[in-house]
């Protein structure tokens, strides 16, 4: 494509605004040579500027932009996008404000900012749904879900990608399906699914060889390596990694020749050949540098060029001294070596270090993280880290379920302690699988009391669906339980009460904290159990009303209940017509 508009470029037959759109093409076609492709979006801002046209100022600025950060200049990279989302200001192009927040978001995480980063990603995100410009969403929420996944937020960055993906296949847009596909199977490497992830990771690199687009190729052999060698194929792991190190250097990708070098080195120290670990390790530090510094080496190069000249200088002046300051300069540079190697083998000790340490701080936080996950709700624990708080909500429709076990009180007599938590472990271990398979929120148990909610922390319309499906397993797991105990352990009856309405959650306390609902809807659901009968589900007529299209009921009329008076009540017998949760 580059190559037949070059050939355009050069007749020079073109008016202006023909000849902005032709620049355009040529920057963004022009992917093997980024310096000249960076030549022809300087020369479309400068047309631009010149003929006040504001929208293609903005694209010529985005191209610069995108250019430059694949070159590792990152800061001229920034400047350049921020200046594209003025000018598309100006031009009052909203997709255009929206796609220069998504490559600004990018920059940033690149920089490992990555407050900033989501500031933009979000940003860009909120403008861009209200456009049409389908592709440039997706590209948004694929980059934000990257984002999550640098920072260990795997079910956020796997919901953003869903997104994106379904947006990428729809546009049959294969660049953003592989990019996709690559970055699932990151986050799948990253939760130690390496089945799933070298699926993922293969289909994309396949997909992105036959484009051409070798930008995110590299990334994506580092994390082959890292699947392979958590397998013990040392050998396999490091022609990944030397396939990434080959492809970065020959189109001059500098961020992922540094990554590609610090994978290198990660796998001669595994293999206990330190003399090559330092060496890879030494071309990191270099490349990292030249990235995230890059101001400092062109001071550093200045100074350079001021000494040369001065030498030159010194050597006319000093023609007789020479040989005496070759001597100098031998000592002086030999000095000047040690003392580089030694700064370089401390920094090589100061990162294996770094690294362990990082190490044992990353295992005790996941530990922490975990805990907190199995206390509280995904959202409510996020929001707890982040603000030290949690603010009370209400919710206008959940379903509620209450398990109580007969005659439990009457076991709980005879059996020691140890087989009484035996018993009910055995039983909630199994609650709780269940309510992680229809995406239910377990708020707790009180003796051989179970407690749950569906609606919540995340609003739904079809959780009274999802709770009696979640009911029917849990009276059947109970029943098989009792049917086939060969080693003649203790087993119970169960009763199961269920109610749909408003409740407020939250969570209670500042130590031993826990997450909690509260109002009628939940003490109605108390009684809807009370009131059932062993191996039965007992539902509300709230409840009836939302599921009576769907299951099969029996209707017991109007019951007494304490402190509630004469209440309608339903047993769910069996399905009308079996229904497929999403």
């Amino acid at each position: 494509m580059a190559d037949s508009l070059v050939k355009i470029y050069q007749e020079g037959n073109l008016d202006n605004s023909e000849k902005l759109e032709l620049l355009r093409n040529l920057s963004f076609n022009e992917v093997n040579n980024l310096k000249l492709s960076l030549k022809y979006a300087e020369e479309l801002i400068a047309l631009s500027k010149l003929e006040k046209n504001y929208l293609y100022l903005h694209r010529g600025y985005f191209q610069k932009g995108n250019k430059l950060r694949l070159l590792g200049d990152l800061n001229k990279s920034l400047d350049a996008f921020f200046k594209s989302e003025e000018a598309a200001t100006k031009a009052k192009y909203n997709i255009g404000q929206g796609t220069a927040y998504s490559s600004i978001a990018d920059v940033y995480s690149v920089m490992g900012n990555s407050k900033n980063a989501q500031i933009y990603y979000d940003k860009a995100i909120k403008l861009l749904r209200k456009t049409d410009n389908s592709i440039g969403l997706a590209s948004a929420l694929l980059n934000a879900g990257d984002e999550y996944s640098k920072n260990k937020k795997y079910d956020l960055a796997l919901r953003y990608f869903k997104e994106s993906g379904e947006i990428f296949k729809k546009a049959d847009y294969l660049s953003g399906t592989a990019y996709n596909l690559g970055n699932i199977g990151m986050v799948y490497a990253e939760q130690g699914k390496d089945v799933l992830a070298k699926n993922y990771i293969s289909q994309s690199i396949k997909m992105l060889e036959e484009l051409k687009d070798y930008y995110a190729i590299s990334d994506y052999l580092t994390y082959m390596s890292d699947i392979y060698l958590k397998q013990n194929d040392w050998t396999t792991a490091l022609n990944y990694a030397q396939r990434s190190l080959e492809l970065a250097q020959r189109y001059g990708l500098k961020d992922q020749i540094s990554n590609s070098n610090l994978k290198l080195s990660e796998l001669y120290q595994k293999a206990g050949n330190t003399t090559e670990s330092f060496k890879y390790y030494k071309n990191h530090i270099a490349y990292r540098d030249s990235v995230t510094n890059l101001k400092s080496v062109q001071q550093m190069a200045d100074l350079r060029t001021d000494y040369e000249v001065s030498q030159k200088q010194s050597e006319v002046d000093l023609l007789n001294q020479g040989k005496k300051n070759r001597q100098i300069m031998a000592i002086s540079s030999a000095v000047s070596s040690a003392l580089v190697f030694l700064l370089a083998f401390g920094m090589y000790r100061r990162y294996k270090f770094i690294k362990k340490t990082n190490v044992i701080i990353e295992e005790e936080k996941n530990r922490s993280d975990h805990l907190l996950l199995n206390i509280l709700p995904e959202e409510t624990a996020h929001e707890l880290k982040q603000n030290g708080k949690v603010l009370a909500k209400k919710f206008e429709s959940v379903t509620v379920l209450f398990t109580d076990f007969e005659g439990f009180t009457h076991y709980a007599e005879k059996l020691s302690p140890e087989k009484l938590v035996e018993s009910v472990d055995y039983y909630f271990s199994k609650f709780d699988e269940i309510m992680a398979k229809y995406d239910l929120e377990k708020i707790k148990t009180v003796g051989d009391c179970y407690m749950c909610a569906g609606g919540l922390p995340f609003p739904t319309d079809d959780h009274a669906f999802k709770m009696i499906h979640a009911a029917f397993e849990i009276a059947q797991f109970v029943t098989d339980s009792k049917n086939n105990n060969p080693l003649n352990h203790t087993r119970f009856e169960i009763r199961i009460g269920i109610n749909s309405g408003p409740v407020v959650a939250g969570v209670v306390g500042t130590k031993k904290f826990a997450y909690d609902i509260w109002g009628d809807t939940v003490n109605i659901a108390s009684r809807m159990e009370s009131n059932s009968e062993p191996g039965k589900i007992n539902i509300s007529q709230n409840t009836y009303e939302l599921i009576k299209e769907t299951f099969n009921c029996d209707y017991r009329g109007e019951i007494e209940v304490k402190n509630r008076g004469m209440m309608k009540m339903y047993f769910v017998n069996d399905y009308i017509n079996r229904c497929e949760l999403t």
